[in-house]
């Protein structure tokens, strides 16, 4: 057995993509908790692996030609460990080009959206002072409506987010659309994305993955230092 990756991580949509294809890769790992709440992530060890002071990331003792290697950026990160397992990555080049496609759609699109609309939608209207602006509200809400559709529509031809098969596309995506009551969307008239949502939610290691130091997780809401340190009065 191969040494276990070391997996620097917080329970958040980004970090359940790499807890999840961790899992579903069935590769050995260990977790170092970088709470983003407290400031962990500007550490200057944590910045060696990760300089952009953002978690998930990955370090593997067996990388490139057995030499450890360290990465960053989820989207980096799925790709790396498909190709080193040569699981979920899609069955050929074709299959290949959509996964790419729809995980790039993920990092540029549902991510950053959906990221902002919990923002505007739940955070800043209990920061103090409160930041309640119906602007910038209705536009992340709204985004993130049009790119839910623009998924269910995909969706309806297709079992899995790429084509007819599970890939890391689902894995990238799967966290940020469970989120879609916080993100104030609705789902009633996007039944192919709900099936897929109960679909994808139902596998184990996406249960385990997700459910990676649960505990963890606090109130942003109405913890004021963490507000200070993720919303840019430190970095």
């Amino acid at each position: 057995m191969s040494e276990p990756i070391t997996l620097y991580y917080w329970p958040t949509p980004n970090g359940w993509k790499i807890s999840i294809a961790l899992e579903e890769m069935g590769l050995p790992y260990g977790v170092r908790l970088i709470n983003i709440g407290a400031g962990d992530q500007f550490d200057p060890a944590f910045l060696q692996v990760s300089p952009n002071n953002r978690m998930p990331a990955i370090t593997d003792p067996d990388g490139p030609d057995g030499a450890p290697v360290s990465i960053f950026e989820s989207g980096a990160i799925l790709q790396y460990l498909a190709r080193k397992t040569g699981q979920f990555g899609g069955p050929d080049e074709r299959a290949r080009i959509a996964v790419d496609q729809w995980l790039m759609w993920q990092m540029g699109g549902v991510g950053p959206m959906a990221g902002q609309a919990h923002h505007f939608l739940k955070y800043a209207p209990a920061m103090d002072p409160p930041q309640d602006l119906p602007y910038a509200k209705d536009r992340y809400r709204g985004e993130v409506a049009r790119l839910y559709r623009v998924l269910d529509g995909q969706l309806a031809g297709n079992r899995y987010v790429a084509g007819d098969f599970y890939s890391i596309a689902d894995m990238a995506i799967w966290p940020w659309v469970s989120g879609w009551e916080g993100q104030q969307q609705t789902l009633d008239d996007k039944p192919n994305l709900a099936r897929w949502l109960e679909q994808v939610g139902a596998r184990p290691a996406v249960q385990r993955g997700r459910a990676l130091a649960e505990e963890a997780r606090s109130n942003l809401q109405d913890d004021r230092d963490a507000q200070k340190i993720l919303f840019g009065q430190r970095g």
